[in-house]
């Protein structure tokens, strides 16, 4: 277990239709192999032990045996393994015949869980040999050697050394009917559901079967574990392709290549599931389950799966240009529907000529746009001071003409003077006074004109910003509406980028070249007119940032194991010295600057981690980063 995964494997064995022995031996390989590859569950399809494809010899006493003895010597045969493992049999008990999966670890068998549903449709005549299972149903089944063993409904696996890693079995149509087992196990406590099934294939159906696993591990915050059987079963009426899938919480982690047989591994995170499931209050655990105890011992292995470098950005083109468009649609709706309830047709923006205050003029645009309001009744307001480049300058300039807004300049240099002079603040030391005097500034004069013409301030600053505090409290920390509240800078880009892509003439060229500008506050004198201050040589880059921020509030995960994902995320491109330095950083300001996103104005909502105080993200503005800090202060490079 490595910070918060489990290793887990599908399995599908070569089978040979009712030759137990020949069976036993491919399961058993297959166990051995998943284990030397650092997998504590591996998952077997439907009635492996005997092939699926049986039909009326489940009815013959030679099979049913045969079968009881070919999983009694898997459980010795794997004794010393560290690794449950479920396997598929036929299993007589009372007089009824029924289709199990055997929960089998450390040379014993746990449990016997039996299927629920039995389809008797179509293809599927299963009705005819097997007995459905009852709900809360426990007996005492005898299994020769190994004594008696119990075989039960609703039961909860749970690991003895990793409280999180627990685990329910449901067997192929316990999927696909209206009340899954697997719901009733997950509320029960189970984080992973293993599902064996004998899927045969049929057009159309792995789509739906692949999205059906989907949905189900997502409503049920769940890993989904999916062992289809495959090459050697009967082909007398339908054809098995090995179809296995290994889901997390809405996504696929691994699929198996159709029509071919072995094992394939997909590390999912259950301490991330159980986290989710006590951050969400309308799922509803309870205690009806039975818990069974194993003991695999703790993993170690090598992360087999990969997590995106911008988290808040979708990663193919498609996705980005869909998600932009939501964004930028969400945004100017939220400002739309406050200029509509107020009556208000002016808004008043402070146009820099970097992302932020480009894309906040975007949005008003658009609002104004779905109001049928008059683009003049935008005022963008440049007011240049010590640290303005031409550039930038320039580039406000030519986005308020290009969209057709009123444009204003306000030079700030004699009032930030005069400003000094009255503080007794001598203008040659550039401190946070230097700096923090010049963005207050800029804010009272948007406030003022706004006043002057009856409008709303827009807020510029973004998630990335809030996160790390960097704003001047009372400055650009502050105005009417904010419509990049929720927005990371990672994403101000892409939305940006997404304007410019769908514009063209003046205005495509200068939103190209507001993305390709440094990122920086110009609060420092320019050298030899180019931009000196660059935010990301002061704060730390904010990719890194943004990765931390995502899963840090959307998960609440620890600051080692983040940095052991940034580790692999980011391998080639920044070294652990380095993520481990920026992460201090963030741990550091994230908790110290919290007095600033306590007091924000209002903003939209645009995706699952925003800041804001009233109700997204609640912290004392006194909290103690010791024990944050702490953990970093132990990793050893």
């Amino acid at each position: 277990m490595n910070l918060g995964f489990v290793r887990v494997a599908a399995a599908t064995p070569e089978i040979c239709v009712a030759d137990c022995q020949h069976n036993k031996n491919e399961i058993i390989k297959l166990i051995k192999e998943a284990n030397g590859n650092g997998a504590s569950l591996v998952v077997f399809p439907e009635l492996c032990i005997t092939g699926y494809t049986c039909g009326d010899l489940f009815l013959q006493r030679t099979l049913v045996e045969g079968a009881k003895q070919a999983v009694t010597d898997i459980v010795k045969a794997t004794a010393d393994l560290d690794i449950v493992s479920v396997v598929g049999l036929p299993v007589a008990a009372g007089g009824s015949l029924y289709n199990c999966g055997a929960v089998i670890c450390k040379g014993k068998i746990i449990c016997l869980v039996p299927k629920i549903n039995i389809p008797n449709y179509s293809e599927f005549y299963e009705m005819r040999h097997f007995t459905p299972a009852e709900n809360n149903m426990c007996q005492k089944v005898s299994f020769g050697e190994l004594g008696e063993v119990d075989l039960a409904t609703d039961v909860v696996f749970q690991s003895t050394e990793f409280s999180d890693f627990t685990f329910g079995v449901e067997i192929c149509e316990d999927l696909w009917v209206s009340s899954s087992p697997s719901a009733n196990l997950a509320t029960g406590g189970a984080n992973i559901i293993a599902n064996l099934s004998a899927s045969d294939e049929v057009i159309g159906k792995p789509a739906y079967r692949k999205s059906l696993i989907e949905i189900t591990s997502a409503s049920l915050i769940c890993g989904y574990v999916f062992a289809d059987a495959g090459l050697g079963e009967s082909t007398t009426d339908m054809v098995f392709s090995g179809n296995n899938l290994i889901a997390e919480n809405g996504v696929t982690l691994q699929q198996a290549q159709r029509y071919t047989t072995g094992v394939i591994y997909g590390d999912i995170d259950v301490e991330k599931l159980a986290g989710e499931r006590r951050r969400m209050t309308t799922y509803m655990p309870h205690t009806n389950c039975k818990k069974y105890s194993f003991s695999v011992g703790a993993k170690e292995f090598k992360l087999n799966r990969s997590f995106p470098k911008t988290p808040f950005v979708p990663s193919s083109k498609t996705d980005i240009s869909q998600r932009c468009q939501d964004i930028l649609a969400i945004q100017s709706v939220g400002l739309a529907t406050r200029l509509k309830h107020t009556g208000i047709k002016s808004a008043v923006i402070g146009l820099s000529g970097g992302l932020d205050s480009t894309l906040a003029l975007i949005v008003t645009v658009h609002a104004f746009d779905r109001l049928k309001l008059d683009r003049k009744g935008i005022t963008a307001v440049t007011m240049p001071c010590f640290g303005t480049t031409k550039r930038t300058k320039s580039n406000a300039e030519k986005l308020a003409e290009a969209y057709g807004v009123s444009f204003k300049e306000v030079n700030i240099t004699k009032a930030v003077n005069q400003h000094f002079a009255d503080i007794d603040h001598n203008s040659s030391v550039t401190d946070v006074t230097y700096e923090n005097s010049q963005a207050r500034e800029r804010t009272q004069v948007l406030m003022d004109i706004a006043n002057q013409k009856g409008g709303l301030v827009i807020g510029t600053g973004d998630l990335s910003e809030l996160a790390l505090g960097w704003a001047t409290y009372n400055g650009d920390h502050m105005s009417m509406y904010a419509v990049n509240a929720s927005v990371p800078k990672t994403l101000v880009r892409y939305l940006t980028a997404y304007e410019a892509e769908n514009s063209d003439g003046e205005l495509k060229t200068v939103l190209q070249d507001v993305l390709d500008t440094p990122v920086s506050p110009e609060l420092l004198p320019p050298t030899n007119g180019e931009i000196s201050q660059k935010t990301e040589d002061l704060v730390g880059p904010y990719e890194l940032h943004d990765f931390f921020l995502y899963y840090f509030v959307r998960f609440g995960f620890t600051p080692v194991k983040i940095f052991y994902m940034a580790q692999q995320t980011f391998e080639g491109a920044y070294t652990p010295q380095t993520i481990l330095k920026w992460l201090k950083v963030f741990v550091r300001r994230f908790f110290m600057q919290q007095f600033k996103r306590s007091c924000l104005p209002d903003g939209p909502k645009v995706g699952s981690v925003t800041l804001s105080p009233r109700g997204d993200f609640r912290m004392p503005s006194d909290a103690s980063a010791a024990l944050w800090q702490q953990q970093l202060d132990s990793i050893e490079l």
